[in-house]
């Protein structure tokens, strides 16, 4: 092994120090990317494009929108105070087994959300979400309107002694969850909302509710026992008189004459006019059986 003389040693010390140093490369400043300015985007009913959510973060208590919380919070309160009239009318879980109720809890639900995201300012919900709160609403309004309440109706629910209470409590709970809410619901999804938002693929996802409701309504029809008050909640569901052949039939008719309503709900938001002031827009049971 060779051993280094310290003669070398000092060579390379005396070299090393007469050389100059070497100076070590500076790195250019890379200029950061200049953001732009975010634009109008695809802002839609519950639903904020990535543009919506910048202006939102940046234009904070500005992004209020007063207007929606207000219309969005009253529709809310309908909705709530005519469940509650039910809930002291009737027998809770009896009253809470009504699509009625059912589709009123999401009206009430969704809409106080969007009450407190507007007021804040914050992004709002995903477009379906309004979509399909109104769909089933307008199912709720629609169906007792034209079907349960006619009296020529085959399905009516008003043509038997005792089956509508009287009173102005119910009267008020009726009014509210059959006709203010379903008609303010849509009002606000119609004037408050830019269109575009809503997707084919949304009408067959907005569906799973009824099939489940009617599952829902059969299972809990079958585990009561013959004679209960509103076994089944529904004419057009009661095994008693129908059979499950005829109830499952006048399910299938029910549930095609739903989807094409989801289909118009998506069809007209593609084709409606932008009728929503920008700063306001939503984007960036009783005893009776009448339930």
């Amino acid at each position: 092994m060779n051993v280094p003389f310290a003669g070398d040693r000092s060579e390379a010390a005396e070299d090393g120090a007469g050389r100059e140093p070497v100076a070590e490369p500076v790195a250019e400043p890379v200029a950061e990317p200049v953001a732009a300015a975010p634009g109008p985007g695809p802002r839609g009913a519950f639903g904020a494009g990535p543009a919506d959510l910048a202006e939102a973060d940046l234009a904070g208590a500005d992004a209020r929108r007063p207007l929606t919380a207000s219309a969005c919070a009253l529709i809310a309160l309908a909705a709530l105070t005519g469940i509650v009239i039910y809930l002291f009318l009737g027998s809770p879980l009896r009253v809470l087994s009504y699509f009625t109720v059912q589709s009123n809890i999401a009206v009430a639900a969704v809409l106080a959300g969007t009450a407190a995201r507007a007021w804040a300012g914050r992004p709002p919900l995903p477009a379906w979400a309004l979509g399909g709160t109104t769909l089933f609403i307008s199912i709720t309004g629609l169906v007792y309107h034209l079907v349960l309440a006619d009296a020529d109706s085959r399905f009516s629910m008003t043509n038997g002694a005792g089956v509508e209470p009287s009173g102005p409590w119910h009267t008020a709970a009726n009014d509210l969850l059959h006709t203010v809410t379903p008609i303010g619901t849509a009002l606000i999804w119609l004037l408050l909302t830019r269109p575009g938002a809503l997707r084919l693929r949304h009408a067959g996802l907005w569906m799973l509710y009824p099939l489940a409701y009617l599952l829902f309504a059969l299972t809990r029809g079958a585990l009561l026992p013959p004679g209960s008050p509103a076994r089944y909640p529904y004419p057009f569901v009661d095994v008693e008189q129908h059979g499950y052949a005829g109830a499952l039939g006048n399910s299938v008719i029910f549930g095609l004459l739903f989807y094409a309503l989801a289909l118009t709900l998506v069809a007209v938001d593609r084709i409606r006019p932008d009728l929503s002031p920008r700063k306001n827009r939503i984007s960036s049971t009783g005893a009776g059986p009448l339930k």
